[in-house]
């Protein structure tokens, strides 16, 4: 049964959206809505915090002339207040979240349309382990917190029609039926908006049989639905060999009979990004490490799925590991035509715009030092002279505008670094401290697998570069140090697992350390 449309008094609509997906648009047409159907209408803008790419909220108010006799204007309120919003519209599920977390969803009285897909917060991109939200919570408590609930992709809606997710989000208003507005005059506002129209009212129609599937899911569509393509054989159904490039076949083929298919895909992923980071000699390097933990587990007569998940567990965290973020590493990463298509997709850019792409780099001494020759490296780290020079011109970072010529070519020239990198310091300290990690699960594997599990999960705390992988790899340091500790306890593997997942809790390290003191003394 569908809810009634507010009849009489104030109807209020808030909208959040980050910057680019037309939430001011639908918060335009939504008002000339209003004002082209016997209503007055208000709306305001809140921007909300630059981490969310300039995330809004837009707050509209809508109110019949017919309820009022004299003809006077009520007076309407600037901002959402919780517990007083008839529709709320989020544009992503973060920013569902957000509207739950602000109380301006009520249980009584909102009907919620929210978008299912996701744009990560910063605050969960820089998490030192896996910091994403859980999706199935936010939509559980959604559909907990409203009157009305409705969601779907409405952002791939929108891309498959080539428009932003605002419309599709419309369409879905239109649905729901909570406005006194039948869906011809939800068309017409955009069509006198006179901008986008036909690419906004396909996908204001594919939005709205999107919602018309979720509050009727037996009801037919009422247009062609968008239709994507079908998924094609993934790489794990394919033959190591055919999974990576041309100059990788034959190191492939060499590991075919080496390793269970259910661990193919991971290892191709591996030779590939390693080829992509170094060279093909590189990938090598990476395919010698894993035959010789294949040896060892073959000698260990381990139960096959253990066996498997520890050859699965490895290539990956030696693939991440071996492909350490350095100085080359980001100017390379940064001066890719991938990240330029990246950024002009992201941001819409049209033809007729240009686009002006700003970087902070702030390099300490330590990253120029690790960028250079082992030897010149270390002398710069232990020559006073040359670190108060050096210092001097690295005590501020610059800005640099990498769309342009000059700092593109700065950023290439360091990029270019990578030929010289086999014998930089910064190789030569992460290759042995990569063996000595590799080599002390491989001493493990016979009497402790699951131990030797959990030490190649631990790659996970050395990741970054700067402070943070400073402090990562204090952290792995930390925990290495208990293996002599564990090593005679029955649960040594959930053990080290408890502080690894402390070490990723937080950057600062008070929760390992507090874990590290509950441990029994030697």
């Amino acid at each position: 049964m569908k809810d009634a449309a507010p009849s009489h008094g104030i109807i209020s609509l808030a909208i959040l959206a980050m910057g680019g997906e037309g939430g001011g648009v639908l918060a335009d047409w939504l008002v000339d809505l209003a004002e082209h159907n016997g209503h007055w209408a208000q709306t305001t803008s809140v921007p909300g915090v630059a981490q969310r790419t300039g995330a809004t909220v837009y707050y509209i108010e809508m109110y019949p002339q017919a309820s009022s006799p004299s003809g006077q204007m009520p007076v309407m309120a600037l901002s959402p207040f919780p517990g007083e919003v008839d529709i709320v519209l989020a544009s992503e599920l973060m920013e569902a979240g957000r509207a739950l977390q602000r109380g301006l969803v009520d249980a009584d009285k909102t009907t919620f349309i929210a978008s299912s897909h996701r744009v990560y917060s910063m605050t969960e991109r820089t998490a030192m382990g896996d910091g994403r939200v859980d999706e199935a919570k936010l939509l559980a408590g959604a559909q907990a917190a409203a009157r009305q609930f409705i969601s779907a992709d409405f952002s791939e809606l929108a891309e498959q029609a080539g428009s932003l997710i605002a419309p599709a989000l419309y369409g879905a208003l239109a649905a729901c039926e909570r406005l006194p507005f039948s869906r011809a005059q939800f068309e017409a506002s955009i069509e006198r908006s006179g901008v986008g129209v036909k690419t906004s009212l396909k996908a204001f129609a594919a939005g709205f049989d999107a919602a018309m599937q979720v509050l009727h899911p037996t009801a037919a569509l009422t247009t062609t639905p968008i239709t994507t393509t079908p998924t094609t054989t993934s790489e794990a159904a394919k033959p190591l060999h055919a999974a990576v490039g041309k100059k990788l076949k034959d190191l492939a083929r060499s590991l075919e009979d080496a390793f269970a298919p259910s661990s193919h895909e991971v290892i191709a992923l591996g030779l590939t990004r390693l080829a992509d980071y170094q060279d093909v000699n590189y990938a090598a390097l990476y395919a010698r490490r894993l035959q010789d933990l294949a040896l060892a587990l073959a000698s260990s007569a381990l139960v096959p799925a253990l066996s498997e998940e520890i050859l699965r567990e490895g290539a990956r965290h030696l693939a991440l590991w071996m492909s350490y973020e350095d100085t080359v590493r980001v100017a390379d990463l940064k001066t890719r035509r991938t990240r330029f298509e990246r950024v002009n997709q992201e941001v819409n850019l049209t033809s007729s715009q240009l686009l002006d792409i700003h970087e902070f780099m702030h390099p300490r001494l330590e990253e120029i030092a690790d960028t250079l020759p082992a030897g010149l490296g270390r002398w710069l780290l232990a020559s006073p002279k040359a670190r108060a020079l050096v210092g001097h011109f690295t005590q501020k970072g610059r800005v640099v505008q990498t769309s342009s010529l000059g700092g593109f070519l700065l950023l290439y020239f360091v990029a270019s670094l990578r030929r010289i990198r086999p014998v930089s310091l910064r190789y030569q300290t992460e290759q042995h401290r990569i063996d000595a990690w590799w080599l002390q699960a491989i001493h493990l594997l016979p009497a402790h697998a699951d131990l030797a599990l959990e030490v190649l999960r631990g790659q996970q705390l050395v990741k970054g570069y700067g402070d943070t992988h400073a402090r990562g790899w204090l952290h792995f340091e930390k925990l290495m140090a208990t293996l002599p500790r564990l090593h005679q306890l029955p649960d040594a593997a959930n053990r080290l697992s408890a502080l690894r997942k402390a070490a990723l809790a937080d950057d600062s390290g008070q929760a390992l350390d507090q874990a590290l003191q509950q441990l029994a003394p030697a």
